[in-house]
């Protein structure tokens, strides 16, 4: 997600509560074609041996600045590439990109190919339902005819965006698509399913209704880097792990510090203001330090705001 997972939040979710596998940020391959372009992106393609497995995530529509940034990625080490097409931004999609080339079926399949020729790495997607409508099957057979190593879906249209609720029989149909395009080859596309995931019971719950072979959780990791804490131990008598207030405010600060330390000068510090919206809530108070928040202009002075709080 464009200004939440970047390199300072993945640090912190790999130090409190680390998932199976790290996206990055989404990158724009057309930009990483340009020595201008590459210098200044390249900082959302940083990362630390902590987060692997971690998989570069990219968008375009041109599949020859696909195919040059795919080698980049190689390059920089990462354990895979995956290519956005599913964000409705309406600044991606007069790119041609994003959910864009779920109207152009042999575009996707160019860029997608070119991705693995690029890159030599295991290439996935992630993905709709459909554009305007939901035409699940015919755009998931284009896809899985490149033979990508997973395809993520977002279970609704680009139209319906993120206001309605995700519609999880969708998952299911294309994990049964593609068990019957690809059988039981020993080397198959894995579908992972994304969408309204709340916690890890409701992932896991929502795994074992549809077949999907992972759950993708974006929206319900921020502001909570503990989410993915005890994962494997995860059990219906445990619940998930709570933080306290203290232990939030804690880790928000040193968040913040990171994100200084490491975007200073290259990012705006109002990045991190939509962060402090999500760390802090649901405690007495949080609504009157939101706001004392909303001015901090730096580290230093969040941090201090923090200790007030605390009474510290």
């Amino acid at each position: 997600m464009a200004d939440v997972t970047d390199a300072a939040f993945r640090r912190i979710i790999a130090k409190y509560g680390k998932p199976d596998v790290f996206w990055t940020e989404f990158v724009s391959a057309d930009g990483l074609c340009s020595p201008a372009g590459r210098e200044k992106l390249l900082i959302d393609l940083s990362y630390t041996e902590a987060e692997r497995p971690i998989v570069a995530q990219l968008f375009s529509s041109k599949p020859e600045n696909m195919r040059e940034a795919a080698k980049l990625v190689a390059e920089l080490g990462f354990d895979g590439l995956d290519i956005n097409m599913g964000c409705p931004a309406r600044t991606i999609e007069k790119q041609g990109a994003g959910a864009a080339l779920i109207k152009d079926f042999k575009l996707a399949q160019d860029v997608i190919r070119a991705a693995e020729e690029g890159s030599g790495l295991p290439v996935s997607i992630k993905t709709r339902v459909g554009y305007g409508k939901d035409i699940l099957e015919e755009w998931l057979s284009a896809l899985l005819e490149t033979k990508p190593a997973a395809i993520t879906v977002h279970a609704r249209t680009r139209k319906e965006m993120s206001k309605t609720p995700a519609n999880w029989e969708a998952v299911a149909r294309a994990v049964k698509l593609r068990n019957s395009c690809q059988g039981v080859a020993l080397t198959r596309t894995l579908i992972i399913g994304n969408g309204d995931v709340k916690d890890l019971a409701d992932a896991k719950e929502k795994a074992r209704e549809t077949s999907a072979d992972g759950i993708m959780l974006g929206r319900a990791i921020f502001g909570n880097p503990f989410l993915f804490r005890n994962k494997n131990v995860l059990s219906e008598v445990e619940g998930p792990y709570t933080p306290s207030v203290e232990e939030k405010l804690r880790v928000m600060v040193e968040h913040t510090k990171l994100f200084e330390e490491l975007f200073k000068d290259k990012k705006n510090f109002s990045v991190m203001k939509k962060h402090y919206k999500a760390y802090v809530n649901g405690f007495d108070g949080a609504k009157e330090l939101r706001m004392e928040l909303m001015d901090a202009k730096n580290a230093d002075e969040a941090e201090g705001i923090a200790n007030r709080f605390l009474k510290l």
